[in-house]
């Protein structure tokens, strides 16, 4: 079944509860009447309302309600945040410049306002002492806590131990936000 409303001549019902170009009510009418004041309007009859009982149309045109509700869509599309997840690995027995190198790098993505999603590989023997990546995680959350917020703690997860990080709401608005006051200030 189509997804777009049934227009005009596909209009199968008996009769329909009519709404007029500019929102008035009409009333029940058969069908052939409301198809004769939609061509007298040089209008569309659009069923709206497939549900109701009797079913509901309004007089539009309709060619001019998909281009509108197309923008409304492109627009909405324009308007939406995709959440982006940057990965980020590292190993239970990392340098101290290895894990710097690397906290840069999450810092990076945070004030980029990405999702950061950092793992810990065991291989070998390591997987015996899985607190070596737990404690890591837990400092490189500390360091990074002005940025971002622990969102998933960490968790084995076979070979590897995942957490993720999420940037903190306000590091976007700050910026808007510092300069508001100013204005107010000098008045």
């Amino acid at each position: 079944m189509s997804v777009e409303p049934r227009i005009n001549d596909r209009i199968r019902v008996p009769e329909v509860r009519l709404v007029g170009a500019e929102g008035e009510q009409i009333g029940i009418v058969a069908i052939a009447e409301a198809l004769r004041l939609a061509q007298a309007a040089d209008l569309d009859l659009v069923e709206v309302a497939p549900a109701a009982r009797p079913p509901v149309c309004k007089l539009m045109d309709y060619g001019k309600f998909k281009y509108e509700s197309a923008q409304k869509a492109r627009e909405a599309r324009r308007n939406q945040v995709l959440t982006v997840i940057k990965e980020m690995k590292l190993r239970p027995k990392i340098d101290a410049h290895d894990y710097e190198t690397k906290k840069g790098h999450v810092v990076r993505f945070l004030k980029a306002g990405d999702k950061v999603k950092v793992t810990i590989m065991f291989r070998g023997r390591e997987q015996s002492r899985p607190e070596l990546g737990y404690r890591l995680l837990q400092r490189l959350a500390e360091d990074v806590v002005d940025l971002g917020i622990v969102e998933s703690a960490p968790k084995q997860d076979g070979r590897n131990m995942i957490m993720v990080l999420a940037p903190h709401r306000t590091v976007k608005s700050r910026p808007t936000a510092s300069t508001e006051p100013a204005p107010a200030a000098a008045e």
